[in-house]
């Protein structure tokens, strides 16, 4: 979707698409490819130079981009008001805004697993509560969260990362079965390798684009528009029918576990 859609396919024109983690990454590529689909953008995040620039790449003039921190249900519920005032109510919530910690269970102090579980999971509960209580009270609408490989692979040395992102596929499981009855649908996009500003600095270093890439049958490594397809189509009007499921974007990637055993005569 590199250009205005010429008809609204995708369903998606005039909705009010809120975006959490909205100033950057993933979250700003999800929020253009909503507003070049015809959607009405709210960015939220608490990154408020990201969200000027986010602003700057939103077609048209009716987005509005707002400062928010989704570990606080008051500072949710903030920014849900002044969204609510300019736009009207949320039709669409995409769950994006993450952080990552690394360390070994060992040594990873209380802190640090808080902060990543209050912003990857507390975050997206919040934001799904105060949000989707607006889809609720209109018998419709679309919450796609963004998980990880890392939820359904541990991922050694990455703090609560991978325990925060288990957490988001169930709980978006569970959401999809306590709100589908009311019309309103819950999914999973989960990214493998993606170059954002959070994961720069892995491939800055040298030769690790290239091992990457070489581990992945498609043979490059994501980009946060590949992400932002496929949470735009479970977003819209065409996966009218999928709910409580996940996508995982990650070329491939996690289909090749078979391919690390040893086959004398084959390898």
């Amino acid at each position: 979707m590199d250009e205005q859609l010429s008809s609204d396919w995708l369903g998606l024109a005039g909705r009010v698409c809120v975006v959490t983690g909205g100033g950057g990454g993933i979250g700003r590529a999800v929020a253009v490819n909503l507003a070049k689909a015809g959607a009405i953008v709210a960015a939220i995040d608490r990154d408020e130079q990201g969200l000027e620039n986010t602003r700057t790449e939103l077609p048209g003039n009716r987005h509005v981009v707002a400062s928010c921190d989704v570990t606080s249900a008051d500072s949710i519920a903030q920014a849900a008001q002044t969204i609510a005032r300019a736009l009207g109510p949320c039709q669409v919530l995409v769950n994006a805004a993450a952080i990552l910690r690394p360390g070994t269970l060992d040594t990873l102090s209380l802190a640090e697993w808080n902060l990543v579980l209050s912003v990857n999971l507390t975050g997206y509960f919040l934001c799904a509560q105060t949000f989707g209580a607006q889809m609720r009270k209109a018998g419709r609408g679309s919450l796609v969260h963004v998980a990880s490989i890392a939820g359904s692979n541990a991922q050694g040395k990455s703090g609560a990362y991978s325990v925060s992102k288990a957490g988001v596929i169930m709980l978006s499981r569970q959401l999809a079965s306590e709100w589908g009855p009311e019309g309103v649908r819950s999914n999973v996009v989960s990214p493998g390798m993606v170059i954002t500003p959070m994961s720069q600095a892995f491939y800055d270093a040298p030769g690790v684009t290239e091992r990457r890439s070489a581990v992945t049958p498609m043979r490059r490594i994501a980009m946060p528009q590949d992400i932002a397809d496929a949470v735009t189509f479970l977003a819209s009007d065409r996966a009218s029918y999928i709910n409580g499921d996940e996508i995982v974007v990650d070329g491939g990637f996690t289909r090749t576990i078979m391919n690390l055993v040893p086959r004398p005569g084959h390898d």
